[in-house]
């Protein structure tokens, strides 16, 4: 995970676990390589603290807000199995797998062009 200016600070979490989230939460937009194309609200903790390996095998203790926290968390889903819009309602997930596999159909037809 790198939230820096530069993208030049990137964090390295092996076999990450959230020990601490915070109650207070907040709306943000979210989007995913997952689910390209596809943006929308999810409610996410707004502080977190995780303990994780480094990339040398050492354990550490990061606390997490804003931005951060909130990679944290989405990325956190992933290992889980879980991408965001499983946080969106059923109605809404229902539009977006449609608005997938028109765009796979369409795909398809360029590509037999």
């Amino acid at each position: 995970i790198d939230v820096s200016e530069e993208r030049n600070e990137p964090i390295v979490l092996i076999n990450p676990e959230i020990t601490w989230a915070s109650d207070e939460k907040v709306l943000n937009e979210e989007g995913c390589l997952s689910v390209p194309g596809i943006y929308d609200g999810v409610m996410r903790s707004t502080s977190v603290k995780v303990q994780a390996l480094d990339a040398d095998g050492n354990t550490h203790t990061i606390e997490a807000d804003g931005l951060l926290a909130v990679c944290i968390q989405h990325e956190l889903d992933h290992l889980m199995g879980k991408v965001f819009v499983e946080y969106l309602s059923p109605l809404k997930r229902n539009r977006i797998k449609s608005k997938l596999l028109k765009q796979q159909r369409e795909d398809m037809k360029e590509a037999r062009a």
